[in-house]
């Protein structure tokens, strides 16, 4: 419309652009069974992927697509939680999603990775380190 005529617009693309691109890697360290419920501990966590831990910017925390990448396309065979390596409960990756059995050594990948990752992350929350970033 003419109201429009002399309207200048900025948009920040990033998420739109590269958002999909990302896909974040973990190792499993740890695998733990509380209370029936079942959590993969991973080297990695809120402090190299914020965004993916529902900590950026959320009211409703949603799981980004996951999978355990050792295993991909194999059949989901339990209910599990990937988590991080931090003393926090916020440091979920995926809560309660359907995975094959994933077992210590394991590769998990969060996809949808490519924005807000490293960048927008406390890599050094609590004395940790920051992610490795790899182009392919």
């Amino acid at each position: 419309p003419d109201v429009l005529a002399d309207t200048a617009f900025c948009i920040e693309l990033g998420r739109y652009l590269v958002g999909e691109s990302g896909v974040y890697l973990a190792t499993v360290i740890d695998r733990k069974e509380s209370h029936g419920e079942v959590f993969l501990v991973t080297d990695g966590g809120l402090h190299h992927q914020l965004a993916a831990s529902g900590n950026f910017g959320t009211v409703v925390r949603r799981n980004y697509p996951s999978a355990i990448a050792t295993r991909y396309g194999a059949a989901a065979e339990e209910e599990a939680s990937i988590v991080g390596c931090l003393c926090t409960p916020l440091d979920i990756l995926a809560n309660k999603g359907g995975f094959p059995r994933a077992e210590v050594g394991d590769l998990v990948a969060i996809f949808c990775a490519g924005a807000y990752g490293a960048s927008a992350s406390p890599a050094a929350f609590l004395g940790q380190g920051p992610a490795g970033e790899m182009l392919v």
